[in-house]
């Protein structure tokens, strides 16, 4: 596998997005933006040889060996992540009467790892563990890491027209682009990129009859997000999954908390380095570019009368109703402080929400039983 260097896949990664607003006018709105910063073919963040995610001792054990990392996500923190998650997944493959799980956005393939292991360990049957994920480079990391399981594990980058089973995403949807809307001296616009005079990438507002779901109190200047494409992505699966249940883990808010008026700089932030900045317009390519997700607008997303919210909660009520506390009681005390990241408030147990849809007709959800807060979405 070849590595162009960081200034090389930023140089021709910015031409392309230059290329791309000469064709529209000189100016693309932000959500086009960051679908080419991240995803374009072999120089987008998600799509370039780069390393993104940290990996701790337990996953180089399994053979792989990474450095310089972006950001460390909760599978990669801890193999009890996946490993409780799995008894949900468990318990949702044999309600829905499915045999497979489809995962979205795999990163190291720790969290895949985790799960395959746990299931097999439980004597879950699974006829196919399926990864949809649109980095070739992350895919090959992949593979290595889950070669062990032979075809159980199959690799897609588009869905098919229809499926069944168990669909998954750890911080995934956080990664979909999104449209930004400033109110600006009280007026309302769509905050683009363009090319400034020194050939840099600037901000650029147009007019726009687009609104946040909300009206936002006050006369203030106001920045904020649209999710136009993770709702979609919803409506997808929901049209496509004929049978099963699907669960999204990532960090937001129910939408009446995303526009509170006090939220005025909107939530788009950038990691590089396990660092984070607020400027997506440098180092195109070279870092990560996220914003917190809205739930409402997600549980809203349905487009179909038997596809429903089947729960939604914090990271942490979801994962100690799963049963992280008794896996903590014959885990080491290393193994206990990294866990203990994924339920602290302060941490990754208030931030990270999980959120679950069932297909068909509802039921009750391990994850779910208690502190389910689906009524403030």
């Amino acid at each position: 596998m070849s590595f162009l260097p960081a200034e090389k896949i930023s140089a021709s990664l910015n031409q392309i997005i230059v290329e791309a607003m000469a064709a529209q006018g000189g100016w693309i709105g932000f959500d086009a933006f960051m679908a080419l910063a991240l995803y374009t073919p072999g120089l987008g963040y998600y799509a370039n040889d780069s390393t993104k995610f940290g990996v701790l001792p337990y996953a180089r054990q399994a053979g792989v060996t990474v450095a310089g990392s972006d950001f460390v996500t909760a599978p990669e923190m801890t193999p009890l992540f996946g490993q409780t998650l799995a008894t949900q997944i468990a318990q949702a493959l044999q309600v829905t009467q499915t045999h497979e799980v489809w995962e979205f956005g795999a990163g190291s393939g720790a969290l895949a790892l985790q799960v395959l292991e746990t299931l097999a360990a439980q004597g879950q049957a699974l006829t196919r563990y399926w990864i949809v994920d649109l980095s070739g480079s992350l895919r090959a990391r992949q593979q290595h890491q889950l070669e062990k399981f032979g075809d159980t594990v199959q690799w897609v980058d588009q869905l098919p027209d229809t499926l069944q089973g168990v669909v998954i995403g750890n911080e995934v949807l956080d990664a979909m682009p999104v449209k930004l809307l400033a109110r600006v001296k009280g007026g309302w616009f769509e905050r683009g990129v363009a090319v400034g005079a020194a050939s840099e990438f600037v901000w650029q507002d147009r007019p726009t009859e687009l609104r946040p779901p909300l009206a936002i109190g006050g006369d203030h200047d106001y920045l904020t997000e649209i999710h136009s494409q993770g709702e979609s992505f919803i409506r997808t699966l929901a049209d496509k999954l004929t049978a099963g249940a699907a669960f999204f883990i990532d960090y937001g808010f129910p939408e009446h908390e995303y526009y509170h008026p006090q939220r005025h700089m909107g939530t788009v932030m950038c990691h590089r380095s396990h660092q984070s900045d607020t400027d997506p317009l440098t180092d195109v390519g070279l870092k990560d570019i996220t914003a917190h997700v809205n739930f409402t607008g997600i549980a809203l997303a349905t487009g179909a009368e038997d596809w429903g919210v089947l729960g939604y909660c914090t990271q942490a009520r979801f994962l100690i109703n799963c049963g992280l506390v008794s896996r903590l009681e014959n885990a080491t005390l290393q193994e206990r402080v990294r866990a203990q990241k994924l339920i602290m408030e302060h941490e990754m147990g208030e931030l990270f929400k999980v959120i679950g849809f069932f297909k068909g007709a509802p039921w009750q959800a391990l994850g779910f039983a208690e502190g389910d807060r689906t009524h403030t979405l």
